[in-house]
C-alpha cells in the first residue's frame, strides 16, 4: 500500500475520554446492511458495550456511526511530526468527536484528479473502516474533496458503505477560477510544461474547469440509497484574503457571490442547507481575515449543526 492513507485516522477526545472513544469505535459494526441513523440506540446492548460516558457525551451513550471529514484540494487529512499535530479540520474533527463519533480524516494527493484521489480515498476508507468496524459512514468532504467522494460512491461501489455526503463548498459545477487559471498560467504562460517536465501531477486543474464539471455530472450520477447534502460560502471582497481577491473577482464577474474559490451556484447539490458568512478557507478554520463586526469566528458549531441537520 502507497504512503497515502498511513496515518492516525481517530480524532480522540481528551486523554481520560480516550477510552470512551475507543469503546464508540469498537461497536460500530452491528447494523450489517441496515440504514444506520445517526444517534441510532443499539439494541440488546450488553453492559460491556460501553464504558461510563464523561459529562461532554450524552448522559447515555448512543451508538453513532463514523464521521469521515475528506479534505480539498492541497489538503493534507492529519498529519503528526512528534508532538506537532496538524489537521486540515483544526478544531471540527475535536467537536466532533467530542460528540462521540469517531473521525475519519483520509489523505489522497494534494493535486491529482478526481478519479485518482477517489480511489485513494476507497482505499484509505476500507482499511480505516475495517480497523474500527464500521460498515458504513458519513462523509463531510470540503471543496474538491466533495467530488471525489461523488465519484468514489457513485463509480466505485461505495453506495453500500456510505449512508450520506455533506459537502461544503464544494465546485459540484467547476469554477470560473479553474478555468482562467488553466487558460492563463497553465498554457500561456507554460505552468503544465513545467508541471509535466518536474513529473507532478496536477490533473486537478483540468478536473475543475467547469466544461469538466459538466461531463463529470452527466457520467457521476447520485447513487440510490446515498442521502446528498450541500453547503456554499460567500463574503463580500472586504473580508477575502488579499491572495485570493483575483480569483474572488473572477468568478464573481462570471457566478456572482461566491467565498474566493467557490461560487454559491456550484456549491450546490443534493439537499441545500445553507450558504456560510466565511471564506473558502474559514470554512475549514483557516481564519485569514481579521472580523471586527459580525464575526463568523469558530467554524466548527457550524459542523455540528449540519450534522443535526443530517440527522433529522
Amino acid at each position: 500500500m502507497s504512503e497515502v492513507g498511513k496515518h492516525k485516522i481517530v480524532s480522540r477526545p481528551r486523554r481520560r475520554e480516550f477510552l470512551t472513544a475507543t469503546a464508540h469505535m469498537s461497536a460500530l459494526a452491528c447494523n450489517h446492511g441496515s440504514a444506520i441513523k445517526l444517534g441510532e440506540a443499539p439494541s440488546n446492548r450488553s453492559p460491556n458495550d460501553f464504558f461510563a460516558a464523561p459529562s461532554t457525551f450524552q448522559e447515555n451513550v448512543q451508538r453513532k456511526i463514523p464521521i469521515v471529514l475528506h479534505h480539498g484540494l492541497f489538503g493534507f487529512g492529519q498529519f503528526q511530526a512528534g508532538p506537532l499535530k496538524l489537521s486540515y479540520f483544526h478544531g471540527i474533527n475535536r467537536a466532533i468527536a467530542q460528540r462521540g463519533h469517531a473521525v475519519l480524516e483520509p489523505r489522497v494527493h494534494p493535486t491529482a484528479g478526481i478519479q485518482t484521489r477517489a480511489c485513494q480515498l476507497k482505499q484509505a476508507l476500507l482499511q480505516q473502516m475495517e480497523e474500527i468496524g464500521a460498515e458504513r459512514v458519513v462523509i463531510i468532504a470540503h471543496s474538491m474533496g466533495g467530488l471525489d467522494a461523488r465519484f468514489m460512491i457513485s463509480r466505485l461501489g461505495m453506495a453500500d458503505r456510505v449512508a450520506a455526503l455533506a459537502t461544503v463548498s464544494a465546485p459540484h459545477r467547476g469554477s470560473a477560477y479553474a478555468d482562467w487559471f488553466v487558460k492563463h498560467l497553465g498554457e500561456r504562460l507554460g505552468g503544465f510544461n513545467l508541471t509535466k517536465m518536474l513529473g507532478l501531477d496536477v490533473q486537478a486543474a483540468h478536473d475543475l474547469t467547469r466544461e469538466s464539471c459538466r461531463r463529470f455530472n452527466d457520467e457521476v450520477p447520485d447513487a440510490p440509497g446515498v442521502r446528498y447534502y450541500s453547503v456554499g460560502a460567500c463574503r463580500p471582497w472586504r473580508l477575502i484574503p488579499a491572495f485570493a481577491l483575483l480569483s474572488y473577482k473572477v468568478i464573481y464577474d462570471a457566478e456572482g457571490d461566491n467565498d474566493g474559490l467557490v461560487s454559491v451556484a456550484s456549491s450546490r447539490w443534493g439537499k441545500h442547507l445553507g450558504v456560510w458568512p466565511a471564506d473558502h478557507f474559514h470554512t475549514v478554520n483557516k481564519r485569514l481575515v481579521l472580523e471586527l463586526k459580525n464575526p463568523t469566528g469558530d467554524i466548527a458549531p457550524y459542523y455540528l449543526r449540519l450534522l443535526d441537520a443530517i440527522e433529522a
